[in-house]
């Protein structure tokens, strides 16, 4: 039996949370197009026959903290890092930029001798030409233990992953049940779900100013009765708040339908979501409530 914990690094909007996604074949992850959807470090548990496979979804690396939220954020990286068996260090289709030899000095700099690969996401964007120069490139720069070129929204070259994972895995026991598929709790997965709506369909700086907590979960034993949710969508400022709402508050109701799609879809069952939106003044500096969020309490 082979057991660890996998980290997955890289700069923002290289296709990490996708890559988590596909590989639990459950929406866990925030996605969107947008950099920087990843706030908190995020374990998925793929138990797969004789291996479990605890990968870890971390915030994409990003140059300067403008807010203690991202100082937060790095300090999930590092931990990652520290805590993982095997580094993933996802990039996409082309040469090193300044962010990508930052993780690599990084790398470099790490007292302990982890198995890293690389993993080039993406590849259905680029001709297959484009990829041996990248991979000879980054190869000058790094001892990678395998380089394993994929596309994680297609799906291609990931059987292959999780078999080069696996061969560089620990031997020792399951760290969870194999019928868990994440460390985090049901209320933070619901948040995720209505955040990363809010990433989707907002612009701007909107999406970064807002935070999601479910503030009330009640499972009805009847079946036939819905799941009541309460979540509330906190912003920095009231102008904000209002933007959220939208006119006749038809936008908080697009990010509410779509959300409770989503979430029924994981319950199996009907679910009744209400969103409340509150101002929170500088909740980005605020430790205690981002920590709060992160456990999902």
């Amino acid at each position: 039996m082979k057991s660890g914990f996998v980290a997955v690094i890289g700069a923002p909007n290289v296709g990490k949370s996708t890559l988590v996604n596909s590989l639990l074949r459950f929406k866990l992850a925030a996605v969107s197009p947008k950099p920087q959807t990843s706030r908190f470090k995020i374990s998925g548990i793929i138990s797969d026959g004789d291996a479990q496979i605890v990968i870890v979804d971390t915030p994409g690396v990003i140059q300067r903290s403008r807010y203690a939220l991202h100082e937060y954020m790095m300090r999930e990286v590092k931990t990652a890092l520290s805590d993982a068996d095997v580094i993933l260090f996802m990039v996409e289709p082309k040469p090193p930029g300044d962010l990508e030899e930052r993780i690599i000095e990084q790398l470099k700099g790490s007292p302990e001798e982890k198995p890293v690969i690389l993993v080039i996401n993406k590849i259905d964007k680029v001709h297959k030409n484009v990829l041996l120069p990248v991979i000879e490139d980054y190869s000058r720069r790094y001892p990678f233990a395998e380089i394993v070129p994929i596309s994680a929204l297609k799906g291609d070259g990931l059987d292959i992953l999780l078999e080069v994972i696996k061969k560089y895995l620990p031997e020792g026991h399951p760290f969870y049940p194999e019928d868990e598929i994440s460390d985090k709790p049901l209320r933070f997965i619901i948040a995720e779900i209505i955040r990363e709506r809010i990433f989707v369909h907002y612009r701007e700086e909107v999406p970064y100013s807002t935070a999601v907590k479910v503030e009330e979960f009640r499972e009805p034993e009847d079946p036939s009765r819905p799941v009541y949710i309460r979540a509330v969508i906190y912003v920095e400022r009231p102008s904000q708040k209002a933007i959220i709402i939208g006119r006749g508050g038809r936008a908080i109701k697009r990010v509410g339908t779509e959300a409770r799609k989503q979430i029924e879809a994981i319950l199996g069952r009907r679910v009744y979501l209400e969103l409340w939106v509150k101002v929170k003044k500088k909740w980005r500096e605020n430790l205690r409530f981002i920590r709060e969020l992160e456990l999902g309490l």
